[in-house]
Protein backbone atom coordinates (compact mmCIF):
# COMPACT_ATOMS: atom_id res chain seq x y z
CA UNK A 1 0.00 0.00 0.00
CA UNK A 2 1.33 3.43 -0.90
CA UNK A 3 1.85 5.95 1.86
CA UNK A 4 -0.80 8.37 0.46
CA UNK A 5 -3.35 5.56 0.21
CA UNK A 6 -2.81 4.64 3.88
CA UNK A 7 -3.33 8.24 4.99
CA UNK A 8 -6.48 8.56 2.87
CA UNK A 9 -7.82 5.28 4.30
CA UNK A 10 -7.11 6.45 7.86
CA UNK A 11 -8.83 9.79 7.19
CA UNK A 12 -11.87 8.05 5.69
CA UNK A 13 -12.06 5.70 8.68
CA UNK A 14 -11.83 8.64 11.08
CA UNK A 15 -14.62 10.47 9.26
CA UNK A 16 -16.79 7.34 9.30
CA UNK A 17 -16.21 6.85 13.03
CA UNK A 18 -16.95 10.50 13.73
CA UNK A 19 -20.16 10.18 11.73
CA UNK A 20 -21.14 7.10 13.76
CA UNK A 21 -20.51 8.98 16.99
CA UNK A 22 -22.66 11.85 15.77
CA UNK A 23 -25.44 9.44 14.80
CA UNK A 24 -25.18 7.71 18.17
CA UNK A 25 -25.33 11.07 19.96
CA UNK A 26 -28.36 12.13 17.90
CA UNK A 27 -30.13 8.82 18.62
CA UNK A 28 -29.42 9.31 22.33
CA UNK A 29 -30.87 12.81 22.18
CA UNK A 30 -34.03 11.52 20.48
CA UNK A 31 -34.51 8.77 23.07
CA UNK A 32 -33.87 11.24 25.89
CA UNK A 33 -36.40 13.66 24.43
CA UNK A 34 -39.00 10.91 23.99
CA UNK A 35 -38.43 9.71 27.56
CA UNK A 36 -38.91 13.27 28.87
CA UNK A 37 -42.15 13.57 26.87
CA UNK A 38 -43.46 10.28 28.31
CA UNK A 39 -42.57 11.38 31.85
CA UNK A 40 -44.33 14.69 31.26
CA UNK A 41 -47.44 12.92 29.97
CA UNK A 42 -47.41 10.62 33.01
CA UNK A 43 -47.20 13.64 35.32
CA UNK A 44 -50.11 15.29 33.51
CA UNK A 45 -52.16 12.15 34.07
CA UNK A 46 -51.30 12.25 37.78
CA UNK A 47 -52.35 15.92 37.90
CA UNK A 48 -55.82 14.94 36.65
CA UNK A 49 -56.55 13.08 39.90
CA UNK A 50 -58.82 15.20 42.07
CA UNK A 51 -58.92 14.96 45.85
CA UNK A 52 -56.00 12.54 45.94
CA UNK A 53 -53.69 12.38 48.94
CA UNK A 54 -50.04 11.39 48.91
CA UNK A 55 -49.92 7.63 49.39
CA UNK A 56 -46.39 6.85 48.31
CA UNK A 57 -45.86 5.01 51.60
CA UNK A 58 -48.81 2.70 50.82
CA UNK A 59 -47.29 1.43 47.57
CA UNK A 60 -44.25 -0.66 46.69
CA UNK A 61 -42.70 -1.84 43.44
CA UNK A 62 -41.54 -5.39 42.91
CA UNK A 63 -38.64 -6.56 40.79
CA UNK A 64 -38.77 -6.03 37.06
CA UNK A 65 -39.06 -8.78 34.48
CA UNK A 66 -39.91 -8.99 30.81
CA UNK A 67 -43.26 -9.81 29.24
CA UNK A 68 -42.79 -10.13 25.51
CA UNK A 69 -40.85 -7.05 24.47
CA UNK A 70 -41.86 -4.93 27.48
CA UNK A 71 -40.51 -4.52 30.99
CA UNK A 72 -43.04 -5.11 33.75
CA UNK A 73 -43.13 -4.79 37.53
CA UNK A 74 -45.76 -5.87 40.02
CA UNK A 75 -46.96 -2.91 42.06
CA UNK A 76 -48.67 -3.49 45.41
CA UNK A 77 -50.93 -0.98 47.15
CA UNK A 78 -51.83 -1.57 50.81
CA UNK A 79 -54.77 0.45 52.13
CA UNK A 80 -54.24 1.56 55.76
CA UNK A 81 -57.57 3.41 55.93
CA UNK A 82 -61.01 2.26 57.09
CA UNK A 83 -62.79 2.50 53.72
CA UNK A 84 -62.10 1.27 50.18
CA UNK A 85 -59.56 3.29 48.24
CA UNK A 86 -58.41 3.68 44.67
CA UNK A 87 -54.77 4.34 43.85
CA UNK A 88 -53.20 6.16 40.91
CA UNK A 89 -49.49 5.45 40.75
CA UNK A 90 -46.68 6.83 38.61
CA UNK A 91 -43.93 4.24 38.13
CA UNK A 92 -40.50 5.16 36.78
CA UNK A 93 -38.30 2.58 35.11
CA UNK A 94 -34.60 3.37 35.57
CA UNK A 95 -31.38 1.78 34.37
CA UNK A 96 -28.55 0.61 36.62
CA UNK A 97 -27.07 4.12 36.67
CA UNK A 98 -30.36 5.71 37.75
CA UNK A 99 -31.21 7.21 34.36
CA UNK A 100 -34.92 7.49 33.59
CA UNK A 101 -35.91 5.08 30.81
CA UNK A 102 -39.70 5.25 30.92
CA UNK A 103 -42.63 6.34 33.08
CA UNK A 104 -46.11 4.85 33.28
CA UNK A 105 -49.27 5.52 35.26
CA UNK A 106 -51.12 2.60 36.82
CA UNK A 107 -54.50 2.49 38.55
CA UNK A 108 -55.33 0.00 41.27
CA UNK A 109 -59.01 0.26 42.19
CA UNK A 110 -61.08 -0.95 45.08
CA UNK A 111 -58.42 -1.79 47.65
CA UNK A 112 -60.29 -2.90 50.76
CA UNK A 113 -59.42 -1.46 54.20
CA UNK A 114 -56.35 -3.15 55.67
CA UNK A 115 -55.84 -5.19 52.48
CA UNK A 116 -53.40 -5.19 49.59
CA UNK A 117 -54.01 -5.40 45.88
CA UNK A 118 -51.57 -5.62 43.00
CA UNK A 119 -51.37 -4.34 39.46
CA UNK A 120 -48.77 -4.56 36.73
CA UNK A 121 -46.81 -1.57 35.49
CA UNK A 122 -45.84 -2.18 31.85
CA UNK A 123 -43.26 -0.07 29.99
CA UNK A 124 -44.39 1.89 26.95
CA UNK A 125 -41.51 0.60 24.85
CA UNK A 126 -38.76 -2.00 24.83
CA UNK A 127 -36.15 -1.30 27.51
CA UNK A 128 -32.72 -2.88 27.38
CA UNK A 129 -30.30 -3.76 30.13
CA UNK A 130 -30.95 -4.02 33.84
CA UNK A 131 -33.95 -1.98 34.92
CA UNK A 132 -35.55 -1.11 38.22
CA UNK A 133 -39.09 0.09 38.90
CA UNK A 134 -39.60 2.83 41.46
CA UNK A 135 -42.67 4.59 42.76
CA UNK A 136 -42.37 8.21 41.65
CA UNK A 137 -45.74 9.27 43.02
CA UNK A 138 -48.84 7.59 44.42
CA UNK A 139 -52.23 9.10 45.19
CA UNK A 140 -55.01 7.51 47.24
CA UNK A 141 -58.50 8.68 46.35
Amino acid sequence: MKRGTGIALAATTLLALTGCDAATDKAGQIVSSATAAVASAAQEKMNEVKDGVDATGDVRAGATSTDGDRTVAEITATNPKDKNADYTIMVNFRDGEGNLLDAVVLSISGVAPGKSKTGTARSNRTLSGATKAEIAQALRH
